[in-house]
């Protein structure tokens, strides 16, 4: 039979055919996907193969994992060699962010936005908490709308708390299968009870001491909405470290970067100290964002020069 894997807790998987029937399931040996080695070889999101592994027909065994269309991933957070599949099969990932209690860095939505063009999939930024800010963070706001939408990617201003601006994000969710994902505290748990108030997920406060977000979801799990489509929703990240990327791939995932790569006078171009490079022209032009291209530079530092 097939199935769509909804829920990964480690061993056991919960995984959902296409007539709706729900089952645990596990895998039978070790799959190699494609030459991809990670932490956790079935991912949500997948497409699997299933068949009965009792006669009561409550658990199941996964035989074959189909070709994804694309899959987001990360390091993992306990072995930095191997990359952790936080995804697969996604249509667009939406980013939850705050600009208070906690502030999302501009570098942690750049390294998010990155992940995201590296695998293909398209992405939505998300400011969450508007019910608490002042002008300072509507400020800001505007001046983060105005670099992103600069490279078409869209951004939008909501209050899960006052539902303001929901209705405009649950038409962008219906009939597609996002990935909900953002650092701990954005209130992402918040705003899937929103969605799906039966699930009536735990939620957490910033911790007072730390000023940053505490987790409350443990393992990523996908839910069928009930206006058409899917969301998955994603333990929270506090840093999101990018996986098997090489140096001069790096640019590639920067929109307003990429146009600009042939016009280098070195192929391998690292846009830093090199001669007759466009994109250092256009960041000195005001073309590129400085703040953008800052967040290359640090992305770019923390590559090591043998990334593989």
């Amino acid at each position: 039979m097939l199935a769509r894997i909804y829920k990964s807790t480690g061993s056991w998987y919960t995984a959902k055919t296409e007539d709706g029937a729900i089952y645990n399931a596990r895998m039978k040996g070790i799959f190699k996907i494609d030459d991809i080695t990670s932490t956790n070889p079935v991912a949500v999101g997948d497409i699997v193969e299933i068949e009965m592994e009792d006669a009561a027909g409550n658990n199941a065994i996964i035989n074959n994992i189909y070709e994804r269309k694309n899959y987001i991933a990360r390091n993992s957070p306990r072995n930095k060699k191997q990359q952790h599949i936080i995804a697969s099969n996604i249509d667009q990932a939406l980013l939850l962010a705050t600009l208070k209690e906690p502030r999302t860095s501009q570098g942690f939505i750049d390294r998010c936005l990155v992940a995201a063009e590296a695998y293909h999939i398209p992405s939505l930024i998300v400011f969450n908490k508007t019910d608490i800010y002042k002008k300072k963070e509507w400020d800001n706001f505007d001046k983060l709308k105005k670099i992103y939408e600069s490279i078409h990617y869209p951004v939008y201003a909501i209050s899960v708390k006052t539902n303001d601006g929901l209705d405009t994000i649950k038409s962008l969710l219906k009939n597609n299968t996002t990935l909900g994902y953002g650092h701990s505290g954005t209130g992402k748990s918040t705003f899937i009870n929103y969605l799906l108030p039966h699930l009536g997920l735990r939620t957490k406060e910033v911790s007072n001491w730390s000023g940053k977000g505490m987790h409350t979801t443990t393992f990523a799990e996908m839910h069928d909405l009930p206006f058409g489509g899917r969301i998955i929703d994603t333990p929270g990240i506090r840093e999101f470290a990018l996986t098997n990327m090489e140096r001069t791939e790096l640019s590639h995932y920067f929109p307003e970067m990429r146009n600009l790569l042939q016009q280098c006078r070195f192929n391998n171009c690292l846009h830093i100290e090199e001669p007759g490079c466009a994109v250092k022209e256009a960041v000195e032009e005001g073309k590129i964002y400085m703040e953008r291209y800052l967040s290359y530079y640090n992305i770019l530092e923390s590559i090591p020069e043998n990334n593989y």
